[in-house]
């Protein structure tokens, strides 16, 4: 795609009123932008409203960089008291990613980002475990063995503060990071840590879930991405799946569809924060798909 049709995508949230499609879309077109998508969602119950807004270079008023842009919806983003950003399409928020021993989940992510599947820039991979450095290093990306025991907890946490700082990364995503993460660490990063775990909850919290699940005899089995609260595991939900299983499925077959479930939805989850379609809304998501 040349730079004369290069995707901008606008979000915004606000308190809702009438006129904002109007006043959003008069804008981008006294701009001559040309709108390839758009989404719009108004919660009825919260009175909020957010909006998703693709567009490109649709004739000769058109601003040379987005700093123009940004000043021509400054007006409407003030009278509508916008909670809002523009971005390049192609500028993608970048990542790094801690997981355990587990590598389903992180291999899933690697491979889709190696061939061009996933909108973001990995940055790196951090764990409190050294078994899957050769996986990461051959995809050429840099590793950070951060082990930590309950005595290291805050300085190791303090680290991974740091280590995100230092790679201008927007998310921490645990792909199966089998660590409570502290509350100083939840707080520094809300909105920007995204978790993948089974879809048991809070039925079989802790561990062997899936043991535990097939001596109960689940029907159906599952996953659920979400952001970090301080609430474990609870946090606002950004993508599920299920599968149905019956009493023929052991407890690898539990394992091994539950782990394909996992690495699905948590890619998913991470691919719509990269095209930024995920709005927080409370202890809820908005995502335009």
């Amino acid at each position: 795609m040349t730079e004369r049709r290069a995707v901008q995508v606008l979000t915004l949230a606000c308190q809702d009123r009438v006129g904002i499609v109007a006043a959003v879309s008069g804008a981008l077109a006294a701009i001559d932008g040309f709108i390839v998508d758009s989404q719009q969602y108004a919660d009825l119950e919260t009175g909020r409203f957010f909006m998703r807004v693709a567009f490109v270079r649709g004739g000769g008023r058109y601003p040379a960089d987005r700093a123009g842009i940004e000043a021509a919806l400054a007006p409407v983003a003030a009278r509508f008291a916008f909670d809002w950003s523009l971005h390049a399409a192609a500028d993608r928020p970048r990542v790094l990613i801690a997981v355990s021993r587990g590598s389903h989940c992180l291999n899933d992510l690697l491979h889709r980002w190696q061939t061009g599947a996933l909108p973001v820039e990995i940055v790196g991979v951090l764990s409190n475990h050294e078994n899957l450095r050769p996986l990461v290093q051959w995809h050429g990306l840099p590793w950070h063995h951060l082990p930590v025991t309950a005595d290291t907890r805050d300085r190791q946490e303090a680290a991974i503060v740091a280590l995100m700082a230092e790679a201008r990364a927007d998310y921490l995503v645990l792909a199966r990071y089998m660590q409570v993460l502290g509350p100083g660490l939840v707080a520094a990063l809300e909105g920007r840590c995204i978790n993948i775990h089974h879809s048991f909850l809070p039925g079989f919290k802790g561990a062997q879930p899936y043991h535990r699940a097939h001596a109960r005899g689940v029907k159906l089995i599952g996953a659920t991405a979400h952001f970090v609260t301080s609430d474990l595991d609870e946090g606002p939900i950004i993508e599920q799946a299920v599968e149905r299983v019956d009493h023929r499925a052991s407890v690898d077959d539990l394992i091994r569809i539950g782990r394909d479930i996992e690495s699905q939805v948590l890619a998913r989850a991470v691919a719509w924060v990269g095209e930024r379609r995920v709005f927080l809304n409370g202890n809820r998501t908005v995502v335009f798909r």
